[in-house]
């Protein structure tokens, strides 16, 4: 994820990943965030985390269309840019067959479904940022 600091709105140079799983404490015991992070630019502390009650799957239902998947709390990080990186999981909308290693890096995917015996695939993946 590109992130920007929103003290000084200096851009991260390398991808940073978040993970569910991070915790970190925040400063003066105020805490914790999936990512605390120092801006190289201007000092400042800054954090994001991830929501996870805020996790939604994305279905069949939903192509084409933007859906709010999670949201993060923000503390001085914007986040600019969205690169899948990590290893996604999908099932097939008609046969229940799991999928458990879906790479959207190249920004589309495709396997087959023995069960439903047709090629099934994610294609296209975008991502917006809105900001509540």
């Amino acid at each position: 994820m590109g992130l920007k600091c929103g003290n000084c709105s200096e851009v991260s140079e390398k991808w940073q990943y978040l993970r569910l799983m991070d915790s970190h404490p925040l400063k003066g015991g105020r805490g914790s965030a999936t990512m605390v992070q120092k801006c190289k630019l201007c000092s400042r502390e800054n954090s994001i985390d991830i929501l996870s009650h805020t996790m939604k799957p994305y279905n069949a239902e939903d192509s084409e269309r933007f859906k709010t998947i999670v949201e993060f709390e923000c503390r001085g990080l914007e986040p600019v840019d969205f690169q899948p990186q990590a290893s996604f999981a999908a099932e097939g909308a008609e046969s229940g067959t799991p999928f458990t290693e879906v790479n959207l890096l190249e920004k589309d995917w495709n396997d087959y479904d023995e069960k439903a015996k047709e090629s099934v695939g994610i294609y296209e993946v975008t991502h917006r940022f809105v900001k509540c």
